[in-house]
């Protein structure tokens, strides 16, 4: 456990699987909520970290242990979001053909798996995806372009995300998907949480 404010901590789990690790920041994050609502800000799990921040009310003597304490795993997921896709990324033939797949094998594997959102990053509303099997994982691109689309679906190595707005990325483009991901009028802004499950759709 690590003092990152005055009132704001970071719990950090060294777990060799980063997706095991995730599952038990998510775990401890969904624990912390449940205890001490009115006095915890926030606990935004990561991939292998859940930051903590409480009111000065916040009793920090909870956190002591819980990196290495055996935690229940994350409650079930809070939605099944079916999102849907329109798969003429610039990347995807290339993705496919290293692959060895044929372009309508790879979008039906890809459209046939169960998606977990895992954390938000890089961006307000950037939801990082477990669930990419193995054998469709490509490492992201030597060159980052300056400019990748809003709502562009994207890959790189384990994850599947979502751009929430135009900004540079190094990801490997197949699609686009409709979807408005982040809005600072709705309540919640982002349209993903931790723990949702994804499936895409054409």
């Amino acid at each position: 456990m690590k003092a990152v404010g005055e009132f704001s901590w970071l719990l950090s789990f060294d777990d060799e699987d980063e997706r095991k690790a995730n599952e038990r920041a998510r775990g401890v994050a969904a624990l912390l909520h449940g205890l001490h609502p009115e006095e915890l800000i926030e606990a935004i799990p990561a991939a292998r970290s859940v930051f903590v921040e409480g009111t000065p009310a916040f009793d920090a003597g909870i956190l002591v242990g819980l990196e290495t304490a055996s935690v229940d795993g994350p409650a079930p997921a809070a939605a099944m979001l079916e999102i849907g896709v329109t798969l003429d990324g610039e990347d995807l033939p290339d993705v496919s053909a290293a692959l060895g797949l044929s372009r309508e094998a790879f979008e039906e594997a890809l459209l046939g798996t169960s998606f977990t959102v895992g954390f938000l990053g890089f961006a307000p509303g950037f939801p990082y995806l477990y669930g990419l099997p193995e054998r469709l994982r490509r490492p992201r691109r030597g060159t980052p372009r300056l400019s990748v689309p809003a709502g562009s679906l994207a890959m790189a190595g384990p994850y599947v995300g979502i751009y929430p707005a135009s900004m540079p990325g190094g990801w490997n483009l197949l699609g686009r998907v409709e979807a408005e991901l982040f809005d600072p009028e709705r309540r919640p802004p982002a349209l993903f949480a931790p723990g949702d499950a994804v499936r895409f759709r054409r």
